[in-house]
């Protein structure tokens, strides 16, 4: 997979070395609360599991997984990804900063970074993004980046046995290229 250069940041392939950082960040509430499916308390020593499989579905083209890295010192911020359905021409973006960074602007920069991706070298024609209601960072990250709202499905997934709301926003490659 090649390597996506930001201003601040790079998008590079996982590897076992961010088993480490994964779960660090992946082990607090604040960042498990606003997912789906990184559970709390996150099993220990599960990080490496996680990026086998996040391998594996890339090697299946399920998926394009970054990490996100700082130029400046290198470390390690979160993770992004794209999974693409080629008959389609979509895909679907997600991502998750690790607490430290947020409100720093790495999550919209790696966004950016990977919508151009999905328009310039996967050909997709839309790309589009869901978030919980209740985690607005997420989703002014999606405004940040061009895309429009579509909707609420409510109470369309369950987390920790509570029903939630998911509003999702998308952007067209036709918009993409006037944005």
């Amino acid at each position: 997979m090649e390597l996506l250069d930001g201003k601040r940041i790079i998008l590079r392939s996982l590897t076992l070395d961010d088993a480490e950082k994964i779960e660090e960040y992946a082990s607090d509430y604040e960042i498990a609360k606003t997912t789906l499916y990184i559970p709390h308390p996150y099993p220990k020593g599960s990080a490496r599991d996680f990026i086998a499989k996040v391998l594996k579905t890339e090697q299946e083209g399920e998926a394009v997984t970054f990490a996100i890295i700082s130029k400046k010192d290198h470390s390690f911020i979160g993770l992004i990804s794209i999974g693409p359905v080629m008959e389609h021409r979509r895909g679907e973006l997600g991502y998750w900063v690790g607490k430290p960074f947020w409100g720093k602007g790495y999550g919209t920069e790696a966004a950016r970074l990977v919508i151009k991706y999905g328009f310039e070298i996967l050909n997709l024609n839309r790309i589009y993004a869901a978030a919980f209601k209740s985690n607005p960072g997420s989703w002014i990250i999606m405004e940040k980046c061009g895309m429009k709202h579509e909707g609420v499905f409510r109470n369309h997934v369950v987390k920790d046995g509570k029903a939630i709301d998911l509003t999702y926003y998308s952007i067209l490659k036709e918009e993409y290229m006037n944005y």
